[in-house]
């Protein structure tokens, strides 16, 4: 199917992950998303393994969906191809500094006069108008700069960084969420705009909203963190034979699970089990109650226990466990499709089920410049 955003043109300058990712989820839903690439290609085509150079499993996942065009903008050529793709966009889609593009003669004030109804949409590392402007940022810069590295140490004793690209990611995700809601406006009104949306503001965003804690009232009400999430022992839990993540939350689940160890007064008789707050203030000794308490049983029975008490739990999954989940098995989820070039890939669906205009994968990652002619036939006609 095609999508709801089939006849949506967006021209993606984007590298690496973020906005790669964000324009990535615009292909799924319908849109034409033209990848355009300098003559090296994308960084993220070089991180392997690989069956062919170029073609490394980060590209490959976050660029499905799209064509790819090779030009050097430096070159006034490659520049006037670009600009004659404009008349025909939607959007254009850029992680560079916001200098880089105005001395590429590519910012908005430049681009508007040749399409009115154009959306100009930067992602880069900070805000235009504070003093960190145009400093270069990565994934794990934010991580730090947020205060996501800080939260580690507050568990671990040491800063450190969360194991995906969570800033990359999360940020994409308000990205994506930026151009559709600029593509809702633009399909309203028939107004593009110029749009800035920074790294470092977006995440201490996203961080500040579990965090802030008693730092949201004037004067503040005690410090930031949020207890529950910075407990040491928040699990996931030993088990006879593994290890299980539960979530014993609401006090029914409390009333259940003590019902289930043998202690069925510990809500109503131990007034750090009373309520959600108290719990909450003595998040350390609830995890430290529960790790007791989960070595008596494996995994599987503390499981079954859990399920007919409708206590949230779940083992343990790897990445490998994930390819064999019966779930995951039952909805289609991993679907393996044969690249023209890369051979049979493993590729997860796009997740949701929509009745009428359901995203799917209609193509997968380009080769570097494969469509090059293709698109850039199309505007000289």
């Amino acid at each position: 199917m095609a999508g709801p955003l089939q006849g949506v043109r967006i021209l993606d300058l984007t590298t690496v992950v973020m906005g790669p990712f964000a324009t990535q989820i615009l292909g799924d839903l319908g849109a034409d998303v033209i990848k355009i690439e300098a003559p090296g290609g994308d960084s993220m085509r070089k991180v392997g393994p690989f069956r062919h150079p170029n073609m490394g499993p980060l590209f490959l996942q976050a660029n499905r969906n799209k064509r790819s065009i090779v030009l050097d903008l430096k070159k006034a050529q490659d520049r006037e191809a670009l600009l004659g793709l404009v008349p025909q966009a939607d959007a254009l889609v850029y992680n560079i500094r916001p200098q880089a593009m105005r001395r590429l003669g590519l910012d908005y004030e430049t681009l508007s006069p040749l399409n009115p109804g154009l959306i100009v949409c930067g992602a880069f590392g900070f805000g235009e108008d504070g003093p960190y402007a145009g400093r270069p940022a990565y994934d794990d810069i934010m991580q730090a700069a947020s205060g996501v590295s800080s939260l580690l140490q507050r568990v671990n004793g040491k800063p450190s960084y969360a194991p995906i690209n969570i800033c990359d990611r999360t940020v994409g995700l308000y990205l994506a969420n930026t151009l559709l809601g600029a593509l809702f406006h633009k399909a309203r009104t028939g107004e593009g705009q110029s749009i800035e949306l920074p790294m470092f503001e977006t995440m201490t965003q996203f961080v500040a909203g579990d965090h802030l804690s008693g730092a949201a009232f004037v004067p503040a009400l005690g410090g930031t963190g949020y207890q529950r999430l910075l407990s040491t022992q928040r699990g996931p839990y030993p088990t006879r034979d593994g290890h299980l993540c539960v979530v014993v939350y609401t006090d029914e689940h409390w009333r259940r699970f003590s019902a289930m160890i043998g202690v069925p007064d510990l809500v109503a008789h131990d007034p750090r089990f009373a309520t959600l707050q108290t719990r909450t203030v003595h998040a350390e000794d609830i995890g430290a109650f529960l790790a007791d308490h989960l070595p008596l049983k494996t995994t599987q029975e503390w499981a079954a226990l859990f399920g007919a008490a409708d206590i949230p739990a779940t083992p343990v999954n790897t990445i490998d466990d994930l390819f064999h989940d019966p779930h995951l098995k039952a909805v289609g989820f991993w679907q393996e499709i044969e690249h023209p070039t890369e051979g049979l890939l493993r590729v997860p669906s796009v997740p949701g089920t929509w009745s009428r205009t359901q995203p799917d994968i209609r193509r997968l990652a380009p080769v570097l410049g494969e469509h090059t002619d293709e698109v850039l036939g199309r505007t000289r006609r």
